[in-house]
């Protein structure tokens, strides 16, 4: 009888910290499906060299129903039988056009709330609602941002984004501690990490970004980390025995 696998569900994963959780996360006993804009192809050689079991979906996360709706059918599909733990991990999400509220576009910002608010909400939705009778572990893991616990100029559609996750976090604990089974959650912050976000972050023209200057200087004095152990931290945080004790948690509490 072949072994059970631990099922993990990961956005956002064909780039930056995304890239190294899914990358990491490829080791026998695991099955990971990767839910992207693009598939990678270093993914897909990783996974055939170590022989893991690897799904990437090219899927557009600012379709938030249409993402929901087809990984509700793919678990209805699969069922219970094969796994022995399933996880989703929502990672996925853009800064849209730096500029002051007054100074963005609609379509841009409400991209950015689709993808970094509506997307994981809808895609928690149906995770948990096709799970909900899986009698195994279940987590769910949203990577948040210190920018959704404070302010900053220019990054209100974000930081709103960050924001909103980590309250309906809150209430999903609430939900799930009520039932017998229920699943295990925590929207995590996992510190400053050198991505292409760090890079639009401080490339900004600072009249339209006060606190350009900031991430310069996180970048020359060397405080960032990098993705591989972002993706790290982050992982051994999601294997804690008492993970999801904290609804809202930060990396740095470590």
């Amino acid at each position: 009888m072949p072994s059970l696998q631990h099922l993990f569900i990961l956005t956002g994963a064909s780039r930056g910290m995304g890239l190294a959780m899914a990358g990491q996360l490829l080791r026998p006993g695991h099955r990971v499906l990767c839910i992207s804009r693009t598939t990678s192809v270093d993914l897909a050689h990783q996974a055939s060299a170590t022989r893991s079991l690897l799904e990437q979906w090219q899927q557009d996360l600012a379709d938030g129903p249409a993402a929901a709706q087809r990984l509700h059918t793919w678990l209805t599909e699969q069922g219970p039988a094969s796994f022995a733990s399933a996880t989703l991990v929502n990672n996925a999400g853009v800064i849209p056009t730096i500029a002051p509220l007054s100074a963005s576009e609609p379509s841009d910002l409400a991209h950015a709330l689709r993808v970094g608010l509506e997307a994981p909400l809808l895609l928690t939705a149906a995770f948990l609602g096709a799970t909900e009778h899986w009698l195994l572990p279940r987590k769910v893991l949203n990577i948040s941002s210190g920018l959704g616990r404070r302010a900053m100029a220019s990054q209100t559609a974000y930081c709103a984004a960050k924001a909103g996750m980590d309250h309906w976090t809150r209430c999903l604990a609430l939900e799930e501690a009520l039932k017998p089974h229920g699943a295990k959650v925590c929207a995590l912050a996992p510190g400053v990490v050198d991505t292409a976000m760090q890079v639009q972050l401080r490339s900004a023209d600072p009249s339209l970004f006060p606190d350009a200057p900031h991430f310069t200087t996180l970048h020359t004095a060397h405080q960032l980390t990098s993705p591989e152990d972002a993706a790290a931290r982050v992982l051994a945080w999601l294997a804690q025995p008492d993970f999801g004790e904290q609804p809202v948690a930060d990396v740095r509490q470590a």
